[in-house]
């Protein structure tokens, strides 16, 4: 028998092991409780004020006199003996669990997001140091509004334009018979334009402030030249709504038949989430800056800017006169209009929170124009990510492997490296500028984008003239890119009483439905599910020369297995001849 352990097993060689033997002890006697007299302790109160109001009510206490004389054992003490404390103050010794949204900044999410924007601090200081944040604006609204008169004084104002050139364009501006152009000559440069006096292609300039650096896109008004609008718009963080204030110029624009509308709609369309609408012309003699007019666009424009999607929080009105230059640097002086209190334009653009950027989610480059300068040179805004010289990426749809040999900014300088929301010039190498069309994209070859020929989507139907069927036919315009896709297929619409989908497919889609649908294109186009990367995600179908519907994709069709079969169709296979 082991010493150290008395119930341990006894061993003797040539014998089995056998239990100790332990003397027997004598059962214990029953514990007598002593008959219960008084009433038995309440249960100990725990309560759970899980991010609501603090209750000041205090729970009822029983009389003191019932309570029993020796101290609670556990830690969470029940409610007082004293009712009279009750009035003056809650019982300190009570155990609360409150959740409140001050302990909430320990969660596993708000962590994990600051966590993330340390991270792309540290890209960003990685890459450029301490650089001046990017913005990317479009000017948008209807013909003859005043946008590039607008932009032209606003690269005067920054310096990028110097007086020099300026004159030299007042000049020619006269001899053509257009002295109140010359403004506008700083951004439409083709003869086309200046004559005409209307923007065809996306006019892009940069200048920078003090705070920081601006790409300005100039969007034509001219309802022909929508898709050139749509391509400037896709690039853009920010759009600058220009509206004349000029009595009978903002009733043709904001009707029915004018751009105003449409360019709210489309700018929503391609993601932009913030919109500063500049009232223009309130230098004008039926205006002369008169507060009653402002008001009266201000009131006609903010319910349909709120129906077309937008946060009226993210939308600024400001009054502004292009061609004299009030109110787009300096503050509006007070000799000139009285009543406005705000700041100028581009103070608020300077002080505006900034945009949400993907800095370290894959590379995501859609190519809005192409040209040969030594080289193939793709130009295009990076959406997501970034890239450095020499890195190795694969163009979508057509999976070429390329490698960047320069990387260019708006002011042609070459640079390093660069970052989501840049606009930039991209030297490539390994491939032809043949290869190479507006709408392709470059992307990171660990994780490349989608390029697919069937996906769904969720369609709203704005206007169209007839009901759409399956088998209708539109073009669509998704980031920089325009291609003609077929709906073979309307799966399911949406009832708009109760917002859930059909169980069987509709025969036809009418003007004010929703419906998702199967949506087929003739080649691979690249693209994303609108919940993964939304600027890859949101598209619009146009038709006749008027947006017919917007949509976003919400599932994607993978037809690779149906090329592989194809393939694998023509393979025989052939048995080897027996010897």
């Amino acid at each position: 028998m082991s010493k150290l352990n008395a119930g341990a097993f006894e061993f003797v060689p040539g014998k089995r092991f056998a239990l100790p033997q332990q003397p027997e002890q004598p059962p214990l006697a029953p514990v007598e409780r002593p008959p219960q007299s008084t009433a038995p302790t309440p249960p100990p109160t725990i309560s759970l004020n899980i991010g609501g109001p603090k209750s000041t009510a205090a729970p009822p206490a029983p009389p003191a006199a019932s309570l029993p004389a020796d101290p609670p054992r556990a830690s969470v003490t029940p409610a007082s003996s004293h009712p009279a404390s009750h009035s003056s103050s809650p019982a300190p010794a009570v155990s609360k669990k409150i959740f409140s949204t001050e302990k909430s900044k320990t969660d596993t999410s708000a962590i994990a997001r600051e966590v993330q924007a340390a991270a792309d601090q540290e890209v960003l200081k990685d890459l450029f140091g301490d650089i001046k944040e990017h913005l990317n604006v479009v000017f948008i609204g209807h013909v003859d509004a005043g946008k590039s008169t607008l932009g032209g004084n606003l690269l005067y104002m920054t310096g990028v334009v110097d007086k020099r050139t300026m004159e030299k364009y007042e000049h020619e501006a006269k001899e053509a018979g257009r002295e109140t152009w010359y403004l506008s000559w700083a951004l439409d440069s083709t003869p086309q334009e200046r004559s005409k006096g209307k923007t065809v292609e996306v006019g892009r300039a940069y200048f920078e402030t003090p705070s920081r650096r601006y790409t300005i896109l100039d969007a034509p008004g001219h309802k022909t030249y929508v898709p050139s609008m749509i391509s400037g718009a896709a690039q853009a963080d920010v759009a600058v709504l220009v509206i004349s204030a000029r009595k009978g110029e903002f009733e043709t624009g904001f009707e029915k038949g004018g751009q105003t509308r449409e360019h709210v709609m489309l700018v929503k369309t391609v993601g932009v989430s913030k919109v500063v609408v500049v009232v223009n012309k309130m230098d004008d003699p039926t205006v002369n800056w008169e507060e009653a007019r402002y008001n009266e666009i201000k009131e006609k424009l903010i319910p349909f800017i709120k129906a077309a999607g937008f946060n009226p929080k993210d939308v600024t009105f400001i009054p502004i006169s292009a061609y004299t230059g009030s109110n787009l640097k300096d503050p509006l002086p007070v000799s000139i209009c009285s009543w406005w209190k705000g700041s100028s334009l581009l103070h608020h653009l300077d002080h505006m929170p900034m945009v949400n950027r993907k800095i370290n989610a894959p590379l995501m480059m859609p190519i809005s124009e192409k040209y040969k300068d030594m080289g193939a040179v793709a130009v295009g805004k990076i959406e997501s990510g970034h890239m450095r010289k020499g890195d190795s990426l694969v163009l979508m749809p057509n999976r070429v492997n390329v490698e960047i040999a320069a990387i260019y900014n708006e002011l042609e300088d070459e640079i390093p490296s660069a970052i989501c929301g840049d606009n930039v010039r991209v030297r490539l190498r390994g491939v032809e500028d043949e290869d190479i069309s507006p709408g392709f994209v470059l992307t990171s070859p660990k994780n490349p984008v989608h390029a697919v020929r069937q996906f769904e989507a969720q369609l709203a139907i704005l206007e169209h003239k007839n009901i759409i069927c399956a088998g209708y036919s539109a073009v669509m315009h998704v980031h920089t890119l325009s291609e003609e896709v077929t709906l073979p297929a309307l799966i399911h619409y949406f009832d708009k009483a109760t917002g859930r989908k059909s169980k069987k497919p509709p025969q036809f889609a009418k003007r004010g439905q929703k419906v998702v649908a199967l949506i087929e294109t003739p080649l691979p186009v690249c693209i994303e599910r609108f919940v993964d990367y939304p600027q890859l995600g949101r598209f619009t179908l146009r038709d006749e020369g008027r947006t017919v519907a917007i949509g976003k994709v919400t599932k994607l069709i993978d037809d690779r297995i149906d090329e592989l079969a194809d393939g694998l169709s023509h393979v025989t296979i052939s048995a080897p001849a027996a010897a």
